[in-house]
């Protein structure tokens, strides 16, 4: 079903001290409990000499997180040089500096919080450019590779799966997850990705995106705005979403648990070659943990 697996390009960092905190508290018996909690801390975006925004995140990839942010909201143009990515820790911020002069001014008077948790921001015309992108036709997703990315992916350690309150995304191709970028918040996730894609000039033909938060109207957007033609998680849709993802021509796959999936979009790139009754169900810890965190998703 699957290709020998390889080492992820970028993975869950679970061991890394700055992204989670331990504290007490009492469980439901009244027994003390100590548990790992998310950090959150604030982290301030400038494009050149201009305040953009401020975003909520773990902090960790934070010039990917800025860059990725500035590409999703067309700041960013795919022919821009970034001259210098600067971080303060201290101060919590962030500046990218590129060959052309930006000015945003107006775009910044327009601003949209989106369904995201932590608040997701999209300036200016949420439809920019969205109708001029054209997703490859000739993309295809096999059910073998849907099974195995869902397998591996959500038996992969990380904060997801650690302390909860966090989303992840996962840059993948064919069968194998490449990036995987977790935030609390879906928009942040996806924003890194999209930001190691523009650092590193990768390419988006033949890959696949996943993502265990809902597949709302917002991701729908980022992705096909990357131009990765097939999106896929484990959480549900929204209505807007799925008009979106059939207007673009996206794949859209949700539900994707155990041996289920639904396609609402795009089911003709979808090549049946698994036997789902080959696939075992989901562990009952990960379907618990998937259950809680979509109800803040």
């Amino acid at each position: 079903m699957t290709q020998t697996e390889t080492p992820y390009l970028i993975g869950p960092r679970v061991d890394d001290p700055r992204l989670t905190r331990r504290l007490t508290g009492l469980d439901h018996d009244g027994n003390e409990v100590e548990l790992p909690v998310i950090e959150e801390r604030p982290l301030t975006i400038f494009l050149n000499g201009q305040e953009i925004v401020t975003s909520m995140t773990i902090g960790d990839y934070p010039d990917y997180l800025a860059v990725g942010f500035l590409v999703n909201q067309n700041m960013l143009r795919p022919d821009d040089v970034v001259t210098g990515i600067d971080y303060d820790e201290d101060l919590e911020v962030v500046v990218v500096r590129t060959e052309r002069e930006t000015d945003y001014e107006e775009k910044l008077q327009k601003k949209i919080r989106t369904s995201g948790c932590a608040q997701g921001t999209v300036f200016g015309d949420l439809m920019e450019k969205f109708d001029e992108i054209k997703l490859p036709g000739d993309a295809v997703v096999h059910t073998s590779w849907i099974y195995a990315l869902s397998k591996r992916i959500n038996t992969t350690p990380s904060l997801y799966l650690e302390a909860g309150a966090i989303h992840g995304c996962v840059l993948c191709e064919r069968d194998q997850p490449l990036v995987y970028m977790e935030d609390v918040g879906r928009h942040n996730a996806v924003d890194k990705i999209a930001g190691y894609m523009f650092q590193e000039d990768v390419e988006a033909t033949g890959k696949i995106f996943y993502t265990t938060g809902r597949l709302t109207s917002e991701m729908v957007i980022k992705t096909v705005q990357m131009g990765i033609p097939i999106l896929i998680s484990r959480s549900g849709f929204t209505a807007w979403g799925v008009e979106l993802a059939r207007q673009a021509g996206l794949t859209l796959i949700g539900r994707a648990k155990g041996r289920r999936f639904t396609v609402l979009s795009g089911a003709d790139r979808v090549v049946y070659d698994a036997d789902p009754g080959q696939v075992g169900e989901e562990p009952a810890r990960l379907q618990r943990k998937s259950s809680l965190v979509e109800d803040t998703a």
